[in-house]
């Protein structure tokens, strides 16, 4: 068998399974990362199971989602994580140094290496011959005491691209291109490999926007080759030694196969609110813009910023539009002052925000009420940018930046101009000293504000299920929507008791106060196809589970999402036959008899509808290790059962 580089970093990190399809497989991670948003459940769940310190060659905690300091919950949060990166041993990269993947790839990217994270774009590694995956926060706690991590083995798409990019259009409208041919449940189950003569045009950092949203089709990892060009990256980063040469053999065995001519590309936009809605910017110019955002780990390249920079240069943004910069890493914004484009940016009437995620995550910058906002950034689920009411188109820096000077959606290939020639310096300035490396201290105290609680301990699941569907939701509902984001919800993050008020709060303001009341007697979800896609965010399954939530049926489910509904104690059950979601209602009470003794015996699960009189069918789908966490109550359960 001629192998493929996915196949390649699976093989040489296999610790247990066999690489056939839809097969469960562990993988040995060689490091980890984690952002605020998500690492402070990470070090609490460290501390739950009674860790020292990590095993991993490389563990970095980034604080880049929550940096906006409003009053004390976020500042606390910091000191926390920066105390416990000192007693477990974790790099820190602290506010304002810049957005998680790339300046983990500035500073740890390493071709050859697996990296988790336990932020969904982690995936972004993969644009240096990495095998990069988003998980739960609590299986990268556990990947950093050398256990394995678990996944199905994924099909292999193999992406032929050839030809060059025609002026005007960059790498976001080649990802931007699979998601129109594929949407956002096209990837999953899923690793995306690219190669092909095109690859050679294509940047470190244009890859790392393709591979970085491969989370919005659902993939498990998006794979490039290892090349000169990556090797030209980290040259560039004074980090040459760590070059290493991977590429498939001639002819690679792929399970898929999907074909690109770059050369015929045009720019492309996703509206709202879905990174799947995408069309061609010529079929939507003209509506009026009033905000153009340029930035995220979605465009974090120093050319996306500098082609933006000489779009506008000696040129004023409209009127009604806030152009808004958020540099991607304090090293981008270093090189942006040294070579003169952000300066070219703030006389064209740019707001120049800090680095790292902001907007992005509805962390400030949040759009008017039906008011269009362009954006560079990787999602625009409805709610995301922190306006409940909002209209987010997702585009290219080339798209933006024109957009910005017309004030109405607006196809760069129009402007009157030549397109900008930029090429990235061949010794940026760097920031060595940015990330602080940190020696294991069990001795350490953490320190942990008001606002920090511990972790809430669930129950064995139980022998019986009994309750209402407390929410009937439809297809492709995302993380965002179950536990949104934002100034007002995400300073909760390490309280689950508070952020629990929240849950399912975009899509129906009364189900908190509706789960309280089934709190201690149990409740059931139910969902359409591709349920919980988007963010790892595990407070989407640890908030319902806190408030009773017992089960969940859908006709199919994201895959980190559905691994933290069992991390948790909450069943993931699929329709055996779909048409018996139409048959369901919101408030119908159904019982599943004897389900613990059911699942283990097999994967068929009989739910009696009471409120309708009838039975349909549902299956599991657990191995057997996902089985007995479950069973457990959850996997904390789990491994401390298993060092008792």
């Amino acid at each position: 068998m001629k192998k493929c580089v996915a196949h390649k970093l699976i093989e040489s990190h296999l610790v247990s399974g066999e690489m056939q399809p839809g097969q469960e497989i562990g993988l040995k991670i060689d490091q980890t990362l984690m952002q605020d948003a998500t690492g402070t459940m990470v070090m609490l769940e460290l501390e739950a199971m009674g860790v020292t310190h990590v095993e991993t060659e490389v563990s970095a905690q980034y604080v880049d989602h929550n940096i906006l300091q409003t009053d004390y919950k976020n500042a606390d949060d910091h000191l926390f994580l920066q105390s416990a990166c000192q007693k477990f041993g974790i790099a820190f990269s602290r506010p304002g140094n810049g957005v998680s993947h790339p300046v983990h790839m500035e500073n740890f990217g390493k071709p050859g290496k697996t990296l988790l994270g336990s932020d969904s774009h982690t995936c972004a590694g993969g644009s240096m011959g990495m095998l990069a995956m988003g998980a739960g926060g609590l299986e990268v706690a556990l990947a950093m005491t050398g256990a394995p991590f678990f996944i199905k083995m994924p099909h292999i798409m193999g992406v032929h691209l050839t030809g060059k990019l025609p002026d005007w259009v960059s790498a976001k409208d080649i990802i931007l291109e699979m998601l129109r041919r594929h949407d956002v449940d096209g990837g999953v189950g899923r690793i995306i490999e690219y190669y092909g003569p095109g690859l050679q045009y294509l940047s470190a950092m244009d890859r790392h926007v393709i591979a970085n949203m491969g989370a919005e089709l659902g993939a498990t990892a998006s794979v490039f080759p290892s090349d000169e060009v990556t090797r030209a990256f980290l040259r560039a980063q004074k980090r040459e030694k760590d070059w290493i040469e991977l590429a498939s053999d001639g002819k690679a065995d792929y399970d898929e196969h999907e074909e690109i001519d770059l050369s015929k590309l045009e720019p492309l936009i996703a509206t709202p609110s879905s990174p799947g809605n995408v069309v061609p910017v010529a079929n939507v110019v003209g509506k009026e813009v009033f905000q153009t955002m340029i930035g995220s780990s979605a465009n974090p390249g120093l050319r996306d910023f500098a082609i933006a920079a000489l779009i506008v240069k000696d040129k004023q943004a409209h009127e009604r539009v806030s152009l808004d910069i958020i540099p991607s890493s304090r090293q981008v914004l270093e090189n942006l002052t040294a070579d003169g484009q952000l300066e070219m940016l703030l006389r064209a009437g740019a707001r120049i925000h800090q680095a790292g995620c902001n907007g992005c995550i509805g962390m400030g910058q949040a759009p008017a009420t039906h008011k269009i906002s362009l954006r560079t950034v990787p999602r625009n689920f409805p709610g995301r940018s922190g306006t409940k009411e909002d209209l987010v188109y997702l585009c290219s820096p080339e798209t933006a930046a024109a957009s910005a000077l017309k004030g109405v959606i607006t196809d760069p290939r129009s402007l009157e101009m030549k397109y900008p020639k930029y090429e990235e310096p061949k010794e940026p300035l760097l920031n060595p000293n940015s990330v602080t490396m940190y020696k294991p201290d069990p001795k350490t105290r953490l320190v942990m504000g008001p606002n920090i609680k511990p972790l809430p301990m669930f129950d064995a699941f139980a022998d019986k299920i009994e309750g209402p569907i407390l929410l009937k939701m439809g297809d492709n509902v995302s993380t965002d929507e179950i536990l949104p984001a934002g100034t007002k919800v995400l300073p909760f993050r390490s309280n689950i008791y508070e952020i629990s008020k929240f849950t399912f709060s975009q899509i129906d303001e009364t189900f908190y106060d509706r789960a309280l009341k089934h709190q201690k007697t149990g409740s059931i979800l139910v969902g359409g196809a591709n349920y919980g896609q988007g963010s790892s965010r595990e407070h989407a399954a640890i908030a319902p589970r806190y408030l009773g939530i017992q089960a969940v049926i859908a006709k199919s489910y994201a895959r980190i999402h559905r691994k933290n509904l069992i991390n948790f104690g909450i069943i993931p059950l699929l329709f055996t036959d779909e048409q018996d979601y139409e048959q369901l209602s919101q408030g119908d009470v159904l019982e599943f008899p004897d389900i613990r003794k059911v699942i283990q015996q097999g994967s068929d699960v009989k739910v009696m509808n009471k409120s309708k009189n009838k039975v349909f069918h549902t299956r599991h789908t657990l191995s057997h290790r996902e089985l007995e966490e479950l069973l457990a109550g959850g996997l904390i359960n789990a491994v401390l059962a298993r060092k008792s």
